[in-house]
């Protein structure tokens, strides 16, 4: 496995000792916590591979400050590291060299690929909201933060991936396609989010299928929980389906692994 992690490098054209070692950690961040979307990388060309790790890397990075289930600091602290993160994060964006090896990694991946800061700001703003919400009342508000935590995701990673005509044609199914994948992220973990003090299933929602906290935290999925969950699995493969018709607009080389 290491000679494969040194020859995706070599591909990419990473070189320097410093360098590499921060993307192999990154590397590892992603095999250990994203195994789904690792596995996927394999389908993606050598060269291309190193920069969806950096990505990864630093969004697992950011979300742990917030989600780690064996953290104990309080809100405020979680809050201050993240406010902290950004300057040092858009420090490195701008050329200065960051001491934290996944700092140093996607920073690179973020030149290279001439990424947007923005989307990394929209990225930090939704784990701050991690800190203090706890509901959204509706599936709208719910997509104001997954524009942040998910959308821009799928923005980041289209440079990386390619695409046949202009960039901006593909932009809105990449964006889908991050939000789809949150969704199944939620409605997989509804009990893990439980346990952090979370719903991330619309309230509104919720309340049609008469389902609140307090049924959830029950852990039996009855035949109202079934219900809402039925209609939250609908509306995530719309989005999917919505998604796939982007594919055909992103570099051959990429189609397979995100399909």
């Amino acid at each position: 496995m290491a000679d494969l992690a040194g020859r995706e490098l070599d591909a990419a054209g990473i070189t320097g000792p410093t360098l590499r070692t921060a993307y192999l950690r990154c590397r590892a961040l992603h095999a250990r916590h994203g195994r789904t979307y690792f596995l996927a990388t394999r389908l993606l060309a050598p060269a291309q591979r190193p920069a969806v790790h950096a990505l990864y890397g630093f969004a697992r990075y950011a979300d742990e400050i917030v989600d780690a289930l064996d953290d104990a600091r309080p809100a405020a602290e979680k809050l201050a590291a993240l406010d902290a993160l950004e300057p040092a994060l858009l420090a490195a964006l701008h050329g200065t060299p960051a001491l934290d090896p996944v700092l140093r990694a996607v920073a690179h991946t973020a030149r290279r690929y001439e990424l947007d800061p923005a989307l990394f700001r929209a990225f930090l703003a939704a784990m701050r909201l991690d800190t203090h919400v706890t509901d959204y009342p509706t599936f709208e508000a719910l997509a104001g933060y997954m524009h942040g935590s998910a959308a821009v995701i799928g923005l980041q990673m289209l440079p990386v991936l390619g695409t046949v005509g202009e960039r901006a044609d593909a932009e809105p199914s990449a964006a889908a396609l991050g939000i789809a994948f949150q969704l199944t992220n939620f409605l997989r973990d509804v009990g893990e989010d439980l346990r952090r003090g979370r719903i991330y299933l619309p309230q509104d929602s919720l309340r049609q299928h008469g389902v609140d906290r307090e049924r959830l935290q029950r852990g039996v999925v009855d035949g109202p929980i079934r219900r809402l969950l039925a209609d939250e699995i609908a509306r995530t493969r719309e989005l999917y389906r919505s998604a796939e018709q982007g594919i055909r607009l992103l570099d051959p080389t990429s189609r397979p692994c995100v399909q």
